[in-house]
Formats: C-alpha cells, sequence, structure tokens
C-alpha cells in the first residue's frame, strides 16, 4: 500500500509537469460542444414518445424532471409543425457531437502519449483520428448506459420498495442501492481500460491497464460526490453566472473527471517505464 501512495505521488507530479491541467481542459471544452448537442438530439427523441406506461414513456416522464418547464411539449410542437427543418436540426446536432466527442479522445490521447513518453509521430494523422473515432462508441455508449441507470434508478428503486413486501424493503433497498453503484463503477473501470489499451501506441495486456483504470475510478467517484455535496451545499454557480450556472457546474466536472483520467493514464506510464527497465536488467 505504501508503494501504491509512493507512485501514485509520482504520477501526481509527472501530471503537472505533462501540462494534464490544460490538457483537461482542452478535454473538458470538447466535452461541453458534445454535451448539449446530444441532449438536443436525446431530449427531442424522447419528446416524439407517448407519454404513458412504455418505457420510452417513462423515461420521457423522468426526463421532464430535470429539463425546464414544458421543454418536451415545446420540442414535440416544434418538431411537428417544422419537421424538415427539425431533421436538419437534428442531423447537424448529431454531426457536431460526433466531432466534439472526436476531439475529446483526442485531447484524452494526447495526455496518454504524454504519460507514456511517446514520440508526437507515433501515429500517423489519419491513423490517429481514426483510433479516436473508434474509441467514441466504445466509450461514451456504456458509459450513457451506466448513467441513465444511476440517474433514473431512484425511481426504479422507489418502484419495487412500493411494490416488495413490507419485510423485504430494506433488503431491496440495499441490494438495488448496491448493484447501481457496482455497475457504474465496474462499467468505469471497463471503459477505461479500453480507452487505455486502445488509446495509446504501446498496446499493452489488459491486466497492465487495470491498475491506472482502478485508480482513475477510485479518484473520480469521490471527487465527483464531493463536487456534487460543493454545488449543492457551498457554492452557488447561478448567482455568479445566471442562467449558465448549470453549464459551468457540467464543464468544472468534465474537466474533474478528464483529470482523473489523464492521471490514472500516467499512473500507467509509470508501471510501464518499470516494467520496461526490469526487462532491460
Amino acid at each position: 500500500m505504501e508503494d501504491y501512495f509512493r507512485q501514485l505521488r509520482r504520477a501526481l507530479w509527472l501530471a503537472l509537469s505533462h501540462d494534464v491541467l490544460n490538457t483537461a481542459k482542452a478535454a473538458a471544452y470538447s466535452g461541453m460542444l458534445m454535451l448539449f448537442p446530444a441532449l438536443l438530439v436525446v431530449s427531442t427523441l424522447l419528446a416524439q414518445a407517448p407519454a404513458g406506461a412504455t418505457l420510452v414513456g417513462e423515461l420521457r416522464a423522468a426526463c421532464e424532471q430535470f429539463f425546464p418547464s414544458d421543454t418536451m411539449q415545446l420540442l414535440q410542437s416544434s418538431f411537428q409543425t417544422r419537421r424538415l427543418h427539425s431533421m436538419q436540426l437534428l442531423i447537424s446536432a448529431a454531426a457536431l457531437s460526433l466531432f466534439a466527442a472526436l476531439g475529446l479522445m483526442l485531447s484524452l490521447m494526447e495526455g496518454f502519449r504524454r504519460a507514456y513518453r511517446l514520440p508526437r509521430d507515433d501515429w500517423g494523422f489519419w491513423q490517429r483520428q481514426f483510433r479516436a473515432l473508434m474509441l467514441v462508441p466504445i466509450a461514451l455508449l456504456p458509459f450513457s448506459m451506466a448513467t441513465l441507470i444511476v440517474l433514473f434508478g431512484h425511481q426504479y428503486e422507489t418502484w419495487m420498495i412500493a411494490n416488495a413486501g413490507h419485510e423485504l424493503r430494506a433488503l431491496v433497498l440495499f441490494f438495488w442501492r448496491m448493484v447501481r453503484w457496482l455497475l457504474a463503477a465496474g462499467t468505469s473501470v471497463a471503459v477505461l481500460s479500453s480507452i487505455y489499451h486502445f488509446g495509446t501506441r504501446r498496446t499493452e495486456h489488459w491486466k497492465n491497464v487495470l491498475p491506472g483504470a482502478l485508480t482513475a475510478t477510485f479518484i473520480w467517484f469521490p471527487a465527483t460526490l464531493l463536487f456534487g455535496l460543493y454545488v449543492n451545499r457551498v457554492a452557488s454557480y447561478s448567482m455568479v453566472y445566471g442562467s449558465l450556472g448549470a453549464t459551468i457546474a457540467t464543464m468544472v466536472w468534465i474537466y474533474i473527471s478528464s483529470f482523473s483520467f489523464l492521471l490514472g493514464a500516467e499512473f500507467n506510464g509509470i508501471l510501464y517505464r518499470e516494467r520496461a527497465s526490469d526487462n532491460l536488467a
């Protein structure tokens, strides 16, 4: 354990020397450009679903709790009255979201390259673009599914408690919460392992990238929870930034997440150089 924290401290200092703060900033900027067009596409598609007992209808009802009042009705009305224009808007938003996701992956891959101390021309331009494009669905789709489960899991939790026997409610609550957070943590580790594995030229065995993925996950989870508590109980972004408060808070969260992921790559880079030194010896 002492050796682990020693390596983690080294990874932090190396991350600062590798300009991880600015790399995380670039990733956060691309993440914001990706997020809002994607939310526009998802919310508009959900607005077409009839409110009811179907799965999509339930998902729409859950989203209505997070979007401003009458957002779904407004989007549905706009889509029906200006269908051609709305389709063009959806296609444009999806293309912009994909382009921004590509930029996010390229920023992270640049941080991975510095963590492993690889030359800039280790990959060709088009090869790097193609690799980043392939990583977009590998990373974002599992993260999106896990986020939906965590985000809307409270509603399913309430439903299960209401329909469970009185003596089983505590047990249902405990196991469902455990499943929710274990699924989120497991998805994070799996996705980060995939990004570390395919996002660098030095393709390593899965077990060699697992320490960095675990480190990034165990930093990201508490950091996210602490930031949530800070936003909800201490800071008031809306007082400073007005209607942009939620946007700024989301960007800061993406920045924290990107820094955690890049720090995990630095940790793997240290282990990689130690293995290379042992092999030479």
